[in-house]
């Protein structure tokens, strides 16, 4: 069933109002989705040449002081690595395969949840007002965010299946629905060098979208090429460093609601959710039409 919520703000530069604001929505959400929940926040930029990279460890104790003091004698560090449990964020100097590469190689275990010059991923099991007390949304700054409640039904309860997938730099997406070629999709994409980190199909879309960017694709477009492309029924929020943009498949089945105001543009799988923000009585709403590509972009 699962349930999407995103909120960009067209006018403004990072607010402390859009934390609070994505967790009240995603609590709307809890219903439809109580195995897992997760956000990205599209925060304060890196400092040049700088990059933020969201991870992974197998749990909550795991020792971040040491891991901190191994890559920084590896790349250089702009400033210490922020820990919040199992999950943390480190702001450095390098490439996103650079920085794969070394973690393959010297801590195998920790996974990359998104990587880029703004965003930040945080997800994991258990329902929204839990996940995201845990990880602080509540006092994050941003200029926009998605989040995710998650049903699963097509693969495992766990914190990697969970959304949102971020594939590619400053990209991240989440999913209500199904891909029926998502395995066939995979193999291709793989031989184009794009990792994927378990058997998601949602995973699937989300390489999908940075492959198509990485050949000079606009977002808009790299959408609508995926009308042609993925197969099932699915509603797609999807996140770019200054960008946001909802696709319906062309049955449109799943549902999904848009509302936009001068101040900012929100989505959610339920008008519930965007009726808890400010300014939501007078903003324009509608439900977004099937096979449709509606995109935001700040300059």
């Amino acid at each position: 069933m699962c349930g999407i919520v995103g909120l960009f703000f067209k006018q403004r530069a990072a607010t402390p109002l859009l934390g609070p604001l994505l967790a009240g929505m995603l609590r709307e959400m809890g219903e439809r989705g109580p195995d897992s929940t997760g956000f990205a926040v599209y925060g304060d930029e890196a400092p040049p040449g700088g990059f933020k990279a969201s991870l992974h460890a197998p749990d909550a104790a795991y020792d971040w002081p040491r891991f901190a003091a191994e890559v920084g004698a590896a790349f250089p560090l702009f400033g210490p690595v922020r820990a919040y449990g199992s999950h943390a964020v480190v702001t450095l100097a390098a490439t996103h395969d650079g920085f794969h590469a070394w973690l393959v190689q010297h801590r195998p275990e920790i996974a990359i949840f998104g990587f880029g010059e703004r965003i930040e991923v945080f997800k994991d099991v258990g329902l929204p007002d839990a996940v995201t007390r845990r990880f602080g949304l509540g006092q994050r700054t941003g200029t926009h965010a998605l989040g995710h409640t998650r049903m699963a039904t097509e693969s495992a309860v766990t914190t990697e299946h969970s959304h949102p997938f971020a594939t590619g730099i400053d990209l991240c997406l989440v999913h209500n629905g199904s891909l029926s070629n998502h395995n066939r999709l995979r193999r291709n994409l793989q031989r184009e060098g794009i990792r994927f980190l378990t058997d998601n199909d949602t995973e699937v879309a989300s390489g999908y979208l940075t492959w198509r960017l990485s050949q000079g694709l606009s977002l808009k477009a790299a959408l609508e090429a995926a009308l042609g492309d993925l197969d099932g029924f699915y509603t797609f929020a999807v996140g770019t460093r200054d960008g946001f943009a909802i696709l319906r498949d062309p049955i449109a089945c799943k549902p999904a609601v848009l509302a936009e105001t001068d101040e900012w543009v929100a989505m959610a799988t339920e008008y519930r959710a965007i009726a808890t923000l400010p300014g939501a009585a007078d903003a324009e709403i509608w439900e977004p039409r099937p096979a449709t590509v509606y995109a935001w972009q700040r300059q």
